[in-house]
């Protein structure tokens, strides 16, 4: 599922290439978008590549390959729970075989983009099951994995994270990222003169390097939970 810019952009580069043969410039596309920077179309096309929407060429400017289109467009982004803004797509509730004296509910918020992020449709009224002694002091939710730029973490798509809250990482720490406050993801963290960088686990993904100002800590990794069918 793509956000709705995600949605914009593939779809203005499908026409581009389908009108002329090849794709819009960077600033084509911003403008196309109504976007005050090029840096927000440089994460919107790492998004679609990760994804597996679209393919960069190699050795070759401005060269963008369309692999393949959405089934339908995405849905309007619902309000995420009050005072948690990761950005999320709904999941449903979770079923668990262990006893119910060695779980705790926890709040499931839905999938976050272990690649990179897509809109908050957070839905408070799902919860999930986890170890209790998974969990210290603090608050707890999960969120269920889309992606694979974490597999070298042992984090893999379809994964249910657990994440404790908290506005503070150490670095080297996986964390919730909340970036310019829209976009959420979960990348290990580091933090380096006045600069994040957001590090997948993942040789196919980038480094992802933000001013401090525009990153901001939502939680950070204490479990996970696989499930085998």
């Amino acid at each position: 599922m793509l956000t709705k810019k995600q949605h914009e952009l593939l779809s203005f580069i499908n026409s581009r290439l389908a009108d002329e043969g090849v794709p819009p410039s960077f600033d084509e596309m911003k403008e196309a978008l109504g976007l005050r920077s090029k840096s927000g179309i440089h994460r919107l096309i790492t998004g679609l590549e990760e994804r597996g929407f679209i393919r960069r060429m190699p050795h070759r400017a401005r060269a963008l390959e369309v692999v393949r289109m959405p089934k339908a467009a995405p849905e309007a982004a619902k309000s995420p729970a009050k005072g948690f803004k990761p950005s999320i797509i709904q999941g449903g509730k979770a079923q668990s075989a262990l006893p119910a004296a060695a779980s705790v509910e926890i709040p499931l918020y839905g999938r976050i983009a272990a690649g990179i992020p897509i809109e908050a449709l957070a839905d408070p009224s799902s919860f999930t099951p986890v170890p209790q002694d998974m969990l210290g002091n603090g608050d707890y939710y999960a969120l269920e994995i889309s992606g694979d730029s974490m597999i070298q973490a042992g984090i893999l798509d379809g994964d249910t994270v657990v994440i404790r809250r908290s506005d503070r990482a150490d670095n080297g720490q996986i964390v919730v990222a909340l970036v310019a406050d829209e976009e959420a993801t979960l990348k290990r963290w580091r933090l380096k003169g006045g600069k994040v960088a957001l590090e997948p686990c993942n040789p196919d993904y980038e480094t992802r390097i933000f001013p401090a100002d525009q990153v901001k800590v939502q939680g950070h990794l204490v479990g996970l939970i696989r499930k085998y069918h």
